[in-house]
């Protein structure tokens, strides 16, 4: 069945975006290429980029992380292709890099498209915050285009994410090259592979205890890794019936963050604080604090929960 615009909850993926995935930051983006020796400046970058497998993850994952990135899967022997992607093209164009159009010829890129999973085009995928989206299939009127870009171009707002340009001008010198740890926890995350991902965290840690990217993404990936395996349901049912288990509360609390209820987090920790004492309202106040550092420390539920926390101890 074709998937229409408004079948995409860009709101949710979004929501679930504002969980960091902290090493994916930590990679800076690629500085835009210098002009040709010799030769004028190059005119203003094109919305439009022709992606292979091999740019793949610079020019659609990477550039994400600024501004969304639709991935247009085409051929030249695809009617519905011709249809759609000079409406995609003109869009893009129109909106002055808002957003970027990678097109992708899925007969030149066989093996991304397998792991993809692209079984028909045009199919169009959504790059947001290093993370892809599925967005919709077949040459769709461009009044459905222009809708669903709108709920992208908002998304992205929602998000947080700096915009074009925020890889700073041509000229402007790079920034310092990323520790190494975090270039070996962003490939272990990338296979999956937390044990790794989190061992590479720790060592930077020992170097650097306070830095920021590794404590949240050490966060993050114990996150994941205590969730691992739980029931939902067991553990809030579990949960709502003895308010004064711990273990139950804090298992709660993991699965509420992973589902974007911060305040209900919060609130169930802060309440088990006010409840406990001594070692057992020490681990609590650790647990809340680590969730915390999983989060945007700017977002007004942890600025709100922080508050509510010291509250609760003093």
């Amino acid at each position: 069945m074709q998937r229409r615009p408004t079948d995409l909850n860009i709101a949710g993926a979004v929501d679930l975006s504002g969980l960091r995935a902290p090493a994916r930051p930590a990679v800076p983006t690629p500085t835009p290429a210098a002009a040709p020796a010799g030769g004028a400046a190059p005119a203003a970058a094109s919305s439009v980029l022709d992606v292979s497998e091999a740019t793949f993850e610079r020019d659609v994952l990477q550039r994400s992380m600024q501004v969304p990135v639709l991935v247009d899967f085409w051929a030249d022997w695809c009617g519905p292709c011709k249809q759609l992607s000079p409406v995609l093209e003109r869009l893009a164009e129109a909106d002055g890099g808002a957003w970027l159009l990678a097109k992708v010829d899925v007969d030149a890129n066989q093996q991304l498209s397998g792991q993809l999973g692209i079984q028909s085009i045009p199919t169009v995928l959504l790059a947001l915050g290093g993370r892809l989206i599925q967005g919709f299939t077949g040459a769709l009127p461009e009044r459905d285009v222009r809708a669903f870009l709108d709920q992208v171009l908002a998304a992205a707002q929602q998000a947080g994410l700096p915009g074009p340009g925020a890889a700073g001008a041509p000229d402007e010198p790079a920034g310092p090259p990323p520790e190494p740890e975090l270039l070996a926890a962003e490939d272990a995350l990338a296979r999956d592979d937390l044990p790794a991902a989190e061992a590479a965290y720790d060592a930077l840690l020992a170097r650097k205890p306070a830095d920021p990217v590794a404590l949240g993404g050490r966060a993050w990936v114990g996150l994941i890794r205590r969730t691992e395996g739980l029931d939902p349901q067991q553990v809030l049912q579990r949960a709502a019936a003895d308010p004064s288990d711990v273990t139950a509360q804090l298992s709660a609390a993991d699965l509420d963050v992973l589902a974007d209820r911060v305040d209900e987090a919060v609130s169930r920790l802060v309440a088990l604080v006010r409840q406990t004492s001594g070692e057992e309202r020490e681990a609590v106040r650790t647990h809340l604090v680590g969730l915390f550092s999983v989060l945007d420390p700017e977002d007004p539920r942890v600025v709100a929960g922080r508050r509510a926390l010291a509250n609760a101890l003093f």
